[in-house]
């Protein structure tokens, strides 16, 4: 691709999982992660400028579907995405999301993409920003409890920002445990499968919980986490759906959240009284709240992924390809001659294919 197209008259870039795939792979995760964690703190600096709100969900027995639209006054996006636990018994991925940015001026699509993928990286990115301003220094082992398709990019997210070089993993399926381990063997991290969870979380500064279950779950109790702990905790993201003991947050020095009129719904703080404080992540970023005073303290992620963080994701990735090549074009918007004849695109189109119908028949009949 030898130019990235900037009229919305030339079409819809697209960016397919392979095209994706392999543009990451080129790039590097971890360097994925390290532009996309700049990335994110510049916009959470500019916090305010986004207009915001809690995404729309429709929830099912079974699983729930989202929409999750921001905008800064210059740029919309908007992501779709499941969250469909039941789906690996399926043989189908837990997550499908596909995102859209536009331009607010006109209103045209300026990228349209996969966004599982994608979605990983945003996600392992907060969680290392995150933990860039929250956890102790000098931390040198993450504990991840959950192994499934997040844990692979939460692990490198942390190598690269935080510095991790050992990886405590634990999954009720050791299985999926072991995938991971197979898949980070050539990452220069050391990586321990542990039979138990207690086993995970021992000695660990940092763990990660990223589970899949939806249920109001107890994946971490209280009885196991110390002092000093940094707990990233982003699986619990719907409603019903939790990982920790709430004595956790009951004792936690300081509690942090994205968006918190959507924490408070889909949030591991969904089941405490709505004067529970917390601080949103800006702040901190900002200076105006200090998210330690000191190594004890107890700081819980309370994360629940947001809009804004698509925003992010979705611009980085504009910005890549452009760079990058890896896109194709779609025509996804009707641009015939004049913008207000849009019966003209049919009417062509059925006198086309008349024409071409007529010939093939002409064919056959000779």
């Amino acid at each position: 691709m030898s130019k990235f197209i900037v009229s919305p008259k030339e079409g819809v870039p697209f960016v397919s999982v392979q095209a994706m795939a392999k543009m990451i792979h080129d790039y590097g995760v971890e360097q994925c992660i390290t532009d996309l964690v700049d990335a994110l703190e510049q916009d959470y600096l500019r916090w305010d400028q986004f207009e915001k709100s809690s995404r729309f969900a429709s929830h099912s027995k079974d699983g729930v579907i989202e929409l999750m639209p921001v905008s800064d006054g210059e740029m919309f996006a908007c992501k779709y995405v499941n969250g469909h636990p039941i789906n690996t018994t399926r043989n189908l991925q837990t997550v499908a999301a596909m995102g859209i940015l536009s331009d607010v001026e006109n209103g045209y699509p300026i990228l349209l993409t996969e966004m599982c993928i994608l979605t990983a990286l945003r996600t392992a990115a907060t969680s290392a920003m995150l933990a860039k301003h929250c956890a102790p220094k000098g931390v040198t082992k993450l504990a991840l409890i959950g192994n499934g398709a997040q844990s692979e990019f939460q692990a490198l997210g942390m190598k690269a920002i935080m510095g991790i070089s050992e990886v405590r993993l634990y999954d009720i399926d050791p299985a999926a445990s072991q995938k991971t381990a197979d898949n980070l063997a050539d990452s220069g991290l050391n990586i321990i499968v542990c039979r138990t969870l207690e086993e995970a979380v021992l000695s660990a500064e940092i763990i990660t919980t990223c589970t899949a279950d939806k249920t109001n779950a107890t994946i971490l109790r209280d009885d196991i986490i110390t002092k000093g702990v940094y707990i990233n905790a982003i699986g619990g993201d719907c409603p019903g759906k939790t990982e920790l003991d709430s004595n956790i947050l009951m004792r936690a020095d300081h509690v942090i959240v994205e968006f918190e009129p959507q924490t408070r719904i889909e949030g591991e703080i969904q089941n405490l009284s709505s004067d529970f404080p917390v601080t949103e992540f800006h702040r901190i970023l900002k200076g105006e709240v200090q998210a330690r005073k000191s190594a004890d303290d107890l700081v819980v992620f309370d994360g629940v992924g947001f809009a804004s963080e698509d925003f992010t994701a979705l611009v980085f990735l504009r910005d890549l390809i452009k760079k990058q090549g890896g896109y194709e074009i779609l025509d996804l918007i009707p641009q015939q001659a004049d913008p207000k004849n849009l019966y003209s695109v049919v009417k062509g189109h059925s006198k086309n294919h008349s024409l071409v119908t007529n010939e093939a028949e002409s064919v056959a009949m000779s």
